[in-house]
């Protein structure tokens, strides 16, 4: 069965109610990617004539050039063209976790309207890459995909609103913080850990690092805009206890307090030149063509209850991530890498500290 994916588009309306193509910022992508009009128009498959008549429109629109085109030196960006660019790439990125989610729910609403509804599995989970990929190789069994946090994706599970819940642990670094929410959450009579992958987090930076960042002290108390994620996050909450262990004090670091949702949106952020740094995962500074300092490696974990592994859905899950073709696509994640994916233990095993 084909499955629904949700886009947000973009509509601009003037004064006197005319509305503009929103096909623009694809043509926008391609001229900063090409550097050329004419490659520009064949991506997004329209002629050069319409290309050109797009832009100029567009310019109408605005009062101002979009694009610079000079013979011999191809098409580059003007500022505006710039800043028009990056902020539709930078609301995606924001709104992605939301809007997988609200597909995942109207998929699921349709295969339900339809005879023969395979066995349903519902997951709570905090974003991320990897986990993005489950619904691409859900081919047996109904996969109901909702990205919280990951603390509330493990209220979720104590609560019995998911099958399985999928949160992130840091690997060098436990704060007393994160225990506690473990230990109020995990039963190790009840649950069962799914190993899952790893992933490297770090600090996004420009191309060519101008500011001279090399570790998380150079942060602070230079010229250096950052870029955050918001406080319930677990990449914030790590980010947090990184900065006490090396001695850095959080006030000092310029735009510390500015926050943004998602990975792909603080790499989106830096890469437009609105900031200098961020903190997240290597694939979203890949992605954003940024470069990256790694920092540190998380486990990306699932949970669930004992009897929930015995559910079809559930076998059906444990055999799509253990298959070949889902681990070859995490290897192609830049900073990911398998953790005896499909695995299932206990949770002493990756929590030794646990006592029931």
């Amino acid at each position: 069965m084909k499955r629904i994916h949700v886009e947000p588009a973009w509509s601009f309306r003037d004064e006197a109610g005319h509305r503009l193509d929103p096909q623009l910022f694809l043509l926008l992508n391609g001229i900063h990617d090409k550097g050329k009009l004419t490659e520009a128009a064949r991506q997004v498959g329209i002629s050069y004539r319409h290309s050109w008549n797009l832009l100029n429109n567009w310019a109408a629109f605005f009062g101002c050039e979009l694009v610079a085109l000079q013979k011999g030196k191809g098409a580059s960006l003007t500022p505006l063209g710039e800043k028009l660019l990056w902020a539709e790439q930078r609301v995606v990125a924001r709104l992605e976790p939301q809007l997988k989610s609200l597909a995942s729910e109207l998929n699921l609403e349709i295969q339900r309207s339809l005879e023969g509804v395979s066995p349903l599995l519902r997951m709570h989970a905090s974003y991320g890459y990897a986990v993005e990929l489950l619904p691409d190789f859900a081919g047996d069994y109904q996969l109901d995909l909702q990205y919280r946090s990951a603390e509330e994706a493990l209220a979720s599970l104590n609560r019995g609103s998911c099958d399985v819940a999928g949160f992130h642990v840091p690997i060098e670094i436990l704060s007393d913080t994160l225990i506690d929410s473990y230990r109020r959450y995990l039963k190790p009579r009840v649950h069962k850990i799914i190993r899952f992958i790893t992933r490297c987090q770090g600090i996004m930076i420009r191309s060519g690092n101008p500011c001279e960042i090399y570790d998380l002290k150079d942060l602070a108390g230079k010229n250096v805009r950052f870029i955050n994620r918001q406080k319930d996050s677990g990449t914030r909450a790590l980010l947090d206890e990184l900065l006490l262990r090396a001695g850095v004090n959080s006030a000092r670091i310029n735009g510390f307090e500015n926050e943004e949702y998602t990975h792909s949106a603080i790499a989106a952020y830096v890469a437009s030149g609105m900031a200098d740094a961020g903190f997240g995962v290597e694939a979203a500074a890949r992605r954003f063509g940024l470069e990256f300092i790694p920092i540190t490696t998380e486990h990306y974990l699932m949970v669930c209850h004992s009897k929930t592994l015995k559910q079809s859905a559930t076998r059906s899950l444990l055999a799509s991530i253990g298959g070949t073709e889902f681990q070859k696509a995490v290897e192609e994640l830049p900073g990911y890498s398998l953790n005896n994916c499909g695995d299932v233990v206990g949770i002493e095993e990756i929590f030794p500290w646990f006592s029931g």
